[in-house]
């Protein structure tokens, strides 16, 4: 808008006859339509400047963006160039006294008759609309008469509006654009003034309802009156946070520029799908969960629980589905015992009290004294001193000579030991099923035993795919308590009672569980299959898939890349593979 000819802050310190004198009326009409495209590009051309609704009707309803900024420019120009014309002396009309609108509105219904005013008030003007079969029938007529009625009502206000004694009420409206804005709950049309909400005595409703039929150019969608597409104000709004979070301040300043008013802005903004203020900020809200926990972390600023997360979301996710997701996604690190950050803002991750312990020892050149390793993690970590040492003592560490520890099965330079080769690979373990992210995750099928709280024996390939190694211990974390793995004589899973419970689970239910990189045991449960699933859906349900199948060969693909095989594993090689593993229960069901 700025130009070095005229003075700074122009269009408020001088005339617009004056700007014109100096860059010439195009010259004004394209520093204007330079300023419509570029920010008021959704709005129809006739709220920009109201007097193209006199000068060209058709091109002020249509915006900057569909015109392109040389059309605005000559219409703009067009308008400045008449308003400059000289006015030649003309008598002066007498004066003529106002009447309130209401009277005005009323005056152009009083000489209708009784069937013209029922159409006008029950079709034309009416909340709920009246058929024309219902019309017809009131009136002993065909709906054609009836639409014809219509019609020529409609054309009676076309032309009262074009006339001289319409002037007040087409200002009004044109200043009533303006008080709108390109979005505004729809309520506000009845509270913009007054005599809105009076009664126009010839049709028995508000005036609001027959101002309503003039703003042409808004839509009414869900509560609210928009200019232009409701849709399309929705997409420019949500583009306007594709960035992340905004103060909401700022935010309200940012939707103003599309045209809402500011004190309606907060408002506008949480009607729109897929956006969300939360804590004073403006976020985008999408279906994922993955992607919500994001945005609640980034307005908090800080790691946070995942039951906070799950508080702050506040949907109908369960805490077990948020912990699984804050667990496998890389937008996400775990801070603490339980605690999980943004992978962005840095930091160590909390790996659980054996690998963390293991850590320090490393970063310590290969070993290191139990004080430091308890100054150092109690003082990061929500861990107790007699954890570490507990841990410190235990199986996996062992003491050097001046009395600090190392990891066990490592020389004191630091020289790694081979790690536990099982006989069986987990691709060979019985109940033991790939994900399609490459975890492995074992199956186990809930029993008397289980809900007692006992513990259950863990095949030892799968034991050795966690890492473990005979004499060897595991805690898994759950937020119901620990779960401990330990390697005697054989590899053995303390009670999941607990876990259970969380699910509600029974005798023939399934829960498939691994342990992350993280320490933190992750589970999916499934309830006992129906007896009436198909043998081949049967089959699958016990590798944990549950979604349907268009034939057999599908099938025994999905189990094949399930207990290790590739894509191309022939039916015969499918069904070899999981007798190898022991895999009765599915053989039966696959007929082999």
């Amino acid at each position: 808008m700025e130009d070095p000819q005229l003075p700074e802050a122009w269009w408020q310190a001088i005339p617009l006859d004056r700007a014109c004198a100096v860059i010439g009326t195009q010259g004004v009409a394209g520093h204007l339509a330079d300023l419509a495209v570029a920010c008021w590009g959704h709005l129809i051309l006739g709220d920009i400047l109201p007097l193209l609704r006199f000068s060209d009707p058709a091109e002020a309803e249509r915006t900057p963006e569909m015109l392109g900024k040389d059309v605005v420019q000559k219409l703009f120009g067009g308008v400045f160039e008449r308003l400059l014309e000289p006015v030649p002396d003309v008598p002066a009309a007498p004066a003529r006294r106002d009447k309130p609108l209401p009277d005005l509105i009323d005056g152009l219904f009083r000489s209708l008759d009784d069937r013209q005013r029922a159409i006008a008030r029950d079709r034309l003007y009416a909340a709920q609309r009246v058929t024309l079969d219902e019309l017809a029938q009131r009136f002993s007529v065909t709906r054609e008469r009836i639409r014809q009625i219509e019609r020529d009502l409609r054309d009676h206000v076309e032309a009262w509006l074009g006339g001289p004694d319409a002037v007040p009420l087409v200002a009004h409206v044109t200043w009533l654009r303006g008080r709108l804005g390109s979005a505004v709950p729809s309520d506000d049309l009845a509270a913009a003034v007054p005599w809105h909400r009076a009664e126009l005595r010839a049709l028995g409703i508000p005036a609001w309802r027959f101002v309503r039929t003039l703003l042409t150019g808004y839509d009414q969608a869900e509560g609210w009156l928009v200019a232009g597409g409701a849709e399309e104000l929705r997409e420019k709004t949500r583009q306007l946070f594709t960035d992340g979070p905004r103060p909401l301040a700022e935010a309200v300043a940012m939707v103003a520029q599309l045209g809402v008013r500011e004190d309606v802005a907060e408002r506008w903004i949480k009607s729109v799908p897929h956006l969300r203020v939360l804590e004073q900020h403006v976020v985008p809200w999408p279906r994922s969960i993955n992607e919500k926990a994001e945005a609640v972390l980034a307005v908090a600023g800080n790691p946070l629980s995942p039951e906070e997360i799950q508080e702050r979301i506040g949907e109908d996710y369960s805490l077990v589905g948020i912990r699984n997701q804050l667990t496998a996604d890389d937008r996400f690190l775990r801070v603490d015992r339980n605690k999980y950050g943004l992978t962005r803002w840095g930091g160590d991750e909390y790996l659980g009290i054996r690998e963390m312990i293991a850590r320090e020892i490393e970063r310590a050149g290969g070993e290191a004294s139990v004080s430091t390793i308890v100054t150092n993690l109690t003082s990061r970590y929500d861990v107790s001193e007699s954890s570490v040492r507990a841990y410190s003592g235990g199986p996996g560490f062992e003491r050097t000579q001046r009395g600090w520890i190392r990891v066990a099965g490592t020389s004191p330079a630091g020289g790694a030991a081979e790690p536990y080769q099982p006989r069986k690979d987990v691709s060979l373990t019985r109940r033991s099923f790939r994900s399609r992210d490459g975890r492995w995750w074992h199956r186990v099928d809930v029993n008397a035993e289980h809900l007692r709280g006992s513990g259950s024996p863990l095949p030892t390939g799968f034991a050795a795919y966690l890492g473990m190694a005979p004499g060897g211990q595991l805690t898994a974390s759950t937020p119901s308590g620990d779960v401990v793995v330990s390697w005697h004589n054989q590899p053995t899973m303390g009670s999941i009672r607990n876990v259970l419970a969380d699910f509600k689970a029974g005798e023939g239910d399934h829960v498939f569980l691994t342990v992350s990189d993280g320490g933190e045991l992750l589970t999916r449960y499934l309830p006992a299959a129906p007896v009436a699933m198909p043998p081949l859906n049967r089959a699958l349900y016990l590798i944990g898939y549950t979604a349907p199948v268009t034939s057999e060969a599908e099938g025994l693909r999905l189990i094949g890349a399930r207990v290790g095989l590739p894509d191309t594993a022939t039916r015969d090689e499918v069904l070899a593979r999981l007798r190898e593993r022991g895999d009765r229960d599915i053989l039966g069901f696959l007929g082999g």
